[in-house]
């Protein structure tokens, strides 16, 4: 039987910005708020879809700056492993591979560095927030609705992503945890990942990526955006605290270490230019 689930109604809204995986990336979260601010959207209209803890430099500086913004977030797998006090991220890495290899020297640093002010605010984070836009529900949850860390990318089958939608109870799902941005329409229903600003998207360009969701006379409207930031000091920040040097490259290359967790048709992606079309329902 599958335990409850905590979950946050939020007040009706017209619009969102959307993003996943700050990856303890300060540089990275900065630079988004000032995104935000410019676009003009409110605190309270900005989540994120977990993993806010990660493979970069600034664990509880990222959380300190998550709590003064007032953005909202749910918890991702490394949340939940945080909260509990996990020996590991919970990201369901291969045993040896490198991702779990690495996964051995940031996720401990994370831990140790994090205030206990910081992980309350871990701790008290839901696992997921829902919304009403355009007359229909959408639900934002991590990676799927079965498992936290369950891996949905553009690639999963139709079958697989209408399952998950189906369990949700939601007619549309905005998840995060895959690293990639997309989205797919199935039978009038919409799964929407933002990407992530913690790390690039494995397509050779160091922006990241977040999405708007917006209402607009009644009709539900989507676009993604890139983000710029100062790469070079987060990757810097990471050499100097002794994480590991891959992860520091990817920040400087856009490119990611290993295609372990990714399908086929993502594998072949790799450093090819990334476009994620805009679209209305």
């Amino acid at each position: 039987m599958q335990e409850p689930r905590s979950i946050v109604q939020l007040k009706e809204g017209k619009r969102y910005l959307l993003f996943g995986g700050a990856y303890s990336n300060l540089h990275a979260l900065k630079a988004l708020k000032q995104e935000a601010d410019r676009l003009g959207f409110e605190a309270n209209e900005v989540i994120c879809t977990g993993d806010v803890i990660g493979y970069c430099a600034f664990p509880d500086e990222t959380v300190r700056f998550m709590q003064d913004w007032g953005a909202l977030s749910i918890a991702g797998n490394v949340e939940e492993q945080l909260a509990t006090g996990a020996e590991d991220c919970g990201c369901d890495f291969d045993s040896g591979g490198r991702c779990d290899t690495f996964s051995r020297q940031w996720y401990p640093f994370a831990q140790e560095q994090l205030s206990p002010e910081s992980l309350s605010w871990v701790q008290s984070l839901p696992d997921h927030l829902s919304f009403e836009l355009g007359g229909q529900s959408w639900l934002v949850l991590h990676g799927s609705y079965s498992a936290r860390a369950g891996y949905v990318f553009e690639s999963t089958p139709t079958e697989s992503k209408l399952k998950q939608l189906n369990l949700s109870g939601a007619d549309h799902v905005i998840a995060g945890h895959c690293g990639l941005p997309f989205v797919s329409e199935q039978s009038g229903r919409v799964w929407l990942n933002a990407g992530v600003i913690g790390m690039p998207a494995n397509d050779a360009d160091t922006r990241c990526w977040y999405a708007v969701l917006e209402e607009v006379d009644g009709r539900v409207h989507w676009s993604f955006h890139r983000l710029s930031y100062d790469h070079s000091s987060a990757a810097t920040a990471m050499r100097e605290k002794g994480l590991p040097e891959a992860y520091a490259q990817t920040l400087e290359t856009g490119l990611w270490d290993n295609c372990e967790i990714l399908p086929e048709t993502e594998t072949a992606a790799q450093g090819q230019p990334l476009v994620v079309d805009s679209g209305v329902l």
